[in-house]
Formats: C-alpha cells, sequence, structure tokens
C-alpha cells in the first residue's frame, strides 16, 4: 500500500462474474503487468463461489490452489482486509447463482499526485463516476451505424 498517506490515490472495486466455476487466473498476467507499471495497487482480493441453491463460499487467496488463480498468489502478503462482511454478502447476493466470481479492490496509483495536488491546493472531490465499458461501446456504434 501507499507509504505516505498524503499520496493515496482513489480507490475503485469491481465484481468479476465467471459462469460456473471457470475462473482460473487468466486475468492475473494483466492484472501483475497493472502492477509492475506502478498503475494501480491491489488493496483487496477474495474469491465467491455460489452454488446452484444461492448458498455461496468466501475465499481468500491462501485458499484456493494455483490452478484457479495463477499469478494472484503474488499479490497475498500485500493485501489489507477493507471489506466488510456486510460488503462481503451484498456481492455475494448480486451474482448468479452457480457463478464464481472475483472481488477486487485497487487504489488508481497513477492518480495519486494529482489526488495530492488537489488536496494541497485546498480542493476536495465532490462526485465521481464510471460509465460502463459496454455503455461506451453502444454508443460508440450508434454513431457509426448514424454516420456521424
Amino acid at each position: 500500500m501507499t507509504e505516505n498517506i498524503d499520496e493515496l490515490g482513489p480507490v475503485d472495486w469491481i465484481v468479476l462474474e465467471f459462469p460456473g466455476s471457470t475462473f482460473n487466473g487468466s486475468i492475473a498476467p494483466e492484472l501483475t503487468s497493472l502492477v509492475e507499471r506502478g498503475l494501480i495497487n491491489v488493496l483487496d482480493l477474495l474469491f465467491i463461489k455460489k452454488d446452484a441453491d444461492g448458498t455461496y463460499e468466501v475465499h481468500e487467496i491462501a485458499d484456493l490452489d494455483e490452478g484457479e488463480i495463477g499469478e494472484l498468489r503474488s499479490f497475498e502478503a500485500e493485501l489489507a482486509t477493507l471489506l466488510s462482511e456486510e460488503d462481503v454478502e451484498a456481492v455475494a447476493e448480486a451474482i448468479e447463482p452457480g457463478s464464481s466470481a472475483a472481488l477486487l479492490v485497487w487504489e488508481n496509483a497513477w492518480a495519486a499526485p494529482f489526488g495530492s495536488a488537489v488536496r494541497h491546493a485546498g480542493g476536495q472531490l465532490v462526485a465521481s463516476g464510471r460509465i460502463p465499458t459496454q455503455a461506451l461501446l453502444a454508443a460508440v456504434e450508434e454513431t457509426e451505424e448514424e454516420g456521424l
């Protein structure tokens, strides 16, 4: 995690759902690349497996074998426990029965210097948002169809 709290970047989280138990760690190289390039710092990472009947199990990296997580094991010692039990329960409720999911929390390290400059200038973040990739792709496709 960032050594100087004044230089902490914005923190985001995502849930990546995989049908069945198809999570196999194949996303690990790209996540590792983001960390190695200094763009993000992984702060927390959990795995949720939800049975067809809706019951679920939560696993940390140490609970899973190499075939399921691949290179993700390298993040094991660096993780903080940021998510509450209620957070995890809410995520587990949101994923489809019979699916598995990765819950990832990361710091946007690339934005830390800018955030620090804003704070030192007396500013603060008052709103933030995200446009889902699917929505962006749909808008681009619509624009291309209209010939704009």
